[in-house]
């Protein structure tokens, strides 16, 4: 049988990636047909199927599905040869690919994100958001961005930020037709904006005084999985919302929120990137992870 090209490999684990045909040929620059095609002539050639096809999906066989797991660390390796190849230039290249919790987003695109392109100029960056955590190996992310109490213990942690505090927040519309809550258990009375885990479960707000810790399953009519989605919601005065502090303190600032039960509040682990130790660091991610260490160390001397 004669050898699958490296392009070919490529063109199958981008298919595998991307969910289909269409958004894989946009990815490779290439027309769908001709992909399509491709792919069947290597299933031939190898006298296995890859993809179960459908007119409205595409996916993986149990044969792909293992043929995958073999092929993406060997095209891992490539890209990071490649890529610590060109190393001697001075600056990284190629395809940062990040996998990361939706609210994890705003902390990371600005200014992290925005100074890491504006640096490198032969770089490119894609953010990949999921609510449930993944295997980033084996999707073949380079590094995932999670809470560090949600990093898998066998991989390295790098903080992104110290702490993340919890805050309640609510829209000045929505305060004027209910009452402040003075103690977490007001909440109970008030319509509050929930949060469904990746898991299916709905997370309890949780506050803390002193030596005095609650977790409330608090009402509400509305229930999110996205803390952008559950902010936008709060600046429609449609409930109460308890978000990281960060992603709503220029509302604040600007009067579009009010936060509330400020003596209660916890705070989270630290935001943290994390990466396989495992493994060679290639150019690209040991350029991030420095640029992630240096602004901690600006923020500490500030």
């Amino acid at each position: 049988m004669p050898k699958a090209s490296l392009a070919e490999l490529d063109a199958f684990a981008t298919v595998a990636r991307t969910g289909g045909f269409r958004a894989a040929a946009r990815e490779l620059g290439v027309s769908s047909s001709g992909l399509s095609h491709a792919i069947a002539a290597l299933e031939e050639r190898m006298s296995v199927r890859l993809f179960n096809r459908t007119t409205r999906s595409v996916v993986l066989t149990e044969a792909g599905s293992q043929f995958l797991d073999e092929v993406l660390p060997a095209l891992a390796a490539i890209d990071s040869a490649i890529e610590n190849a060109g190393e001697h230039l001075g600056e990284p290249s190629g395809v940062l690919r990040l996998n990361m919790a939706p609210g994890a987003v705003r902390f990371v695109m600005v200014p992290l994100i925005r100074e890491y392109l504006e640096r490198y100029a032969r770089m490119r960056v894609e953010i990949v958001t999921e609510a449930a955590l993944v295997d980033i190996v084996g999707k073949g992310f380079d590094a995932g961005v999670r809470l560090l109490d949600q990093v898998p213990p066998d991989m390295i942690a790098v903080p992104i930020i110290p702490e993340v505090r919890m805050v309640v927040v609510a829209s000045p519309a929505y305060l004027h037709r209910d009452a402040l809550p003075l103690v977490p258990h007001d909440l109970l009375r008030h319509d509050c904006i929930r949060y469904r885990r990746s898991s299916g479960g709905i997370y309890l707000w949780e506050f803390v005084r002193g030596d005095e810790r609650i977790a409330l399953d608090v009402p509400g009519r509305l229930v999110l999985d996205d803390s952008g989605l559950m902010l936008d919601a709060a600046l429609e005065g449609m409930g109460l919302a308890y978000l990281a502090e960060d992603t709503v303190t220029r509302h604040v600032k600007e009067g579009r929120l009010c936060r509330l039960l400020t003596a209660w509040m916890p705070h989270e682990p630290p935001l943290c990137l994390y990466y396989s130790g495992r493994r060679h660091i290639p150019a690209k991610l040991r350029f991030f992870i420095d640029l992630i260490r240096s602004r901690a160390r600006d923020h500490k001397n500030s």
